[in-house]
């Protein structure tokens, strides 16, 4: 069944009445990413105001693909479950040219993780989650509040808001920006990306059908049902199926996302007439970003501090990772227990992130849509070859899905298992009945392995009993290692042994003031 989009109640605000008090945390935009980070600084015992100038999910499936990484943040939000319950889990990617597979990959070839590879869920459903979470932890969520102007100061900034029953202002120490790729806010500052934007466009369909696809990524280049161009496949819940197809520079956007001329193209992809076109949507690749994410007291998260081409599952996936790296920095500073200048620890790393997924997207981008001459020669020469021979099929680019980056940190380092280096998400594993992530909680934790863990003012300890599992992604072939993990689950330093007092020099600069 179509999805029940259902308006969220409107409530007048108080400040149509009588001033606020200022906020420690105003949060424009209620998306995944604006409810995230609103979640996120509960956790850590922060109150935000969330303001949306809508009232209901997002229309259309939109971003569907959540990786491992952001389905174990979810996961600390409160939603990962359900989010994987409702899902279509998958691992496995096709890759075919003309008629021919030529490339496929296994995201998650090794067990011992709570989280599968991949989710396939539509937008709007995460987004539903999230505000029952947001709900229930009795955030401040305001619905058709339109920010319509940002007045910032010196430590504060000044919001005016429009709703249905008029115009009223409101002040935050904070603010956090989450109204994605076409951000007003950014606008109201006077901000612009820097980067790419590609001469190509590309039609997304959603269809309601019955199907026995396969829960996996199929991908075509060239295929004899859409005149020579890409064209990609997913399965989504409820018998939706995502088709994304290009279209060329030199199309018409309003005319191609009429249903006389979706139709006869969906037609083709599947074979038959049995379905029902769900959403459409035309896009334009663009990689690029804001030179920097932290403006004074305005902090831009997801799209609207960076912008990728869909392929490779980078946008979304993207923001959650900036929330991650943001919330506990922020609560920290509301807090007062540490100064505003460890946010430039957030702007460094999420702008290395951001430019890791913009090198990606590129590449993927220029691999579908060559130019002509050099560019051309190669991709077909790999497409030639990868039906072939094995060297050039890793070669063949529709898409890297999106990975966490691994920060440059400089941190101790001691020679053990790559997977779980300092800046690298630390890896899951089974513990003791439950999860390693889900122990690691919301807090600085020493996991200690094969040795008792040093008291470590301002952490916790944490020691496992050892399986196969921490032996292959934390030992290696130490008998005894010591990790310090950061509240976002990112490895802050390791040593085979340490002192409380090298653990706790490595978490004072594992702020990144």
């Amino acid at each position: 069944m179509p999805y029940d989009y259902r308006p969220f109640p409107y409530t007048a605000p108080p400040g149509l009445t009588a001033p606020e008090p200022r906020h420690k945390v105003a949060i424009i935009g209620a998306g995944p990413i604006g409810l995230a980070m609103a979640i996120e600084l509960a956790n850590h015992g922060v109150a935000s105001v969330v303001l949306d100038d809508n009232n209901v999910v997002s229309v259309g499936s939109r971003a569907i693909c959540w990786s491992k990484r952001s389905l174990e943040i979810l996961d600390r939000l409160g939603v990962g479950d359900q989010s994987v319950t409702k899902g279509v889990t998958w691992k496995v990617g096709r890759t075919f040219h003309r008629d021919r597979e030529v490339f496929n990959f296994d995201l998650l070839p090794e067990d011992g993780h709570k989280m599968p590879a991949f989710v396939n869920l539509q937008q709007y459903y995460v987004e539903e989650y999230l505000v029952e979470r947001a709900q229930a932890l009795g955030i401040d969520l305001r619905w058709k509040n339109k920010v319509v102007a940002v007045d910032r100061h010196a430590d504060h900034a000044v919001l005016s808001v429009e709703t249905p029953d008029g115009s009223y202002r409101l002040e935050a120490d904070w603010v956090s920006s989450c109204d994605g790729a076409r951000s007003p806010v950014r606008g109201m500052l006077g901000l612009e990306f820097e980067g790419e934007l590609f001469e190509e466009r590309f039609l997304i369909a959603d269809i309601q059908m019955e199907a026995d696809f396969p829960s996996e990524r199929w991908f075509w280049f060239e295929p004899g049902f859409h005149n020579g161009q890409s064209a990609l496949l997913h399965k989504q819940p409820d018998n939706i199926y995502r088709i994304d197809l290009q279209l060329g520079w030199d199309t018409d956007p309003e005319v191609e996302k009429q249903p006389e001329r979706v139709i006869p193209r969906i037609e083709k992809v599947v074979g038959h007439k049995n379905f029902t076109l769900d959403w459409t949507s035309i896009y334009t690749f663009q990689c690029r970003r804001l030179r920097s994410f932290v403006h004074g007291p305005v902090l831009f998260v997801g799209d609207s501090a960076h912008i990728v081409s869909p392929f490779g599952a980078r946008g979304g996936n993207g923001g959650l990772q900036d929330v991650d790296a943001l919330g506990w920095r922020l609560a920290a500073v509301v807090k007062g227990a540490q100064s505003p200048d460890i946010l430039a620890g957030y702007d460094r790393e999420r702008v290395f992130g951001a430019d890791e997924n913009l090198l990606n997207s590129s590449r993927s981008t220029r691999f579908m849509s060559p130019e002509a001459g050099v560019e051309r020669l190669f991709r077909d020469a790999v497409l030639h070859l990868a039906s072939r021979a094995d060297f050039a099929r890793p070669m063949v680019n529709s898409g890297r899905l999106s990975r966490p980056c691994v920060y440059p940190l400089n941190a101790p380092d001691a020679d053990l298992p790559k997977p779980a280096r300092p800046g690298a998400v630390a890896p899951d594993a089974p513990i003791d009945g439950g999860w390693l992530l889900n122990a690691l909680g919301r807090d600085f934790v020493v996991l200690a392995l094969g040795q008792d863990a040093p008291a470590v003012p301002g952490a916790r300890s944490l020691t496992p009993n050892v399986n196969d599992h921490l032996k292959r992604r934390y030992l290696g072939g130490a008998a005894k290692t010591i990790y310090l993990i950061r509240p976002d689950q990112i490895v802050a330093a390791r040593w085979v042994t340490a002192s409380a007092d090298e653990i706790s020099a490595a978490m004072a600069a594992a702020w990144g003031a």
